[in-house]
């Protein structure tokens, strides 16, 4: 078996294919999450929060791997740079649900529901409370229900 650093000459050629790994699975499950919750996009808005509540419960976890992971890195390098896409590619994929539930604002909705997805996977490792995920969703219920009218039949 060829050693680590055939396969990876740099951390950072390391750091980045486990990252690209990563978004795969956890955004593979937020939209899968989404979708399970029917085909209202205001009902996907809200259960992609389900995806919270299995992420904080794996054996192992230490929080979202791109916000740890652009703490440790410097401004201007590659990783970080790969963790903000990811953050940004998910963030307009909540635009675009919010823009299809109608929401008044859009981008402004996606900005407070990525916000609350952040803040439940830290306190997913801050408290290890499976509460936590329950009480994320039920704020972006709210949020939901305030910015996109309701479902029309």
């Amino acid at each position: 078996m060829p050693p680590l650093y055939e396969h990876f000459p740099r951390k950072d050629d390391l750091v980045l294919a486990y990252l690209d790994k990563v978004d795969q699975a956890w955004f593979g499950q937020l939209r899968a999450a989404a979708r399970d919750a029917g085909e209202a996009p205001r009902a996907q808005l809200v259960g992609m929060f389900d995806a919270l509540s299995s992420a904080c419960r794996r054996e192992g976890y230490h929080g979202c791997a791109f916000i740890n992971t652009a703490a440790e890195s410097g401004a201007g390098t590659d990783v970080h740079a790969r963790t903000v896409e990811h953050k940004n590619v998910v963030r307009a994929w909540v635009t675009d649900l919010a823009r299809r539930a109608r929401a008044a604002d859009p981008d402004l909705l996606a900005r407070q529901l990525t916000l609350l997805i952040d803040g439940g996977l830290s306190g997913g490792v801050l408290d290890a409370d499976p509460a936590t995920p329950h009480a994320a969703k039920a704020a972006a219920q709210v949020l939901v229900d305030t910015a996109c009218p309701p479902d029309t039949p």
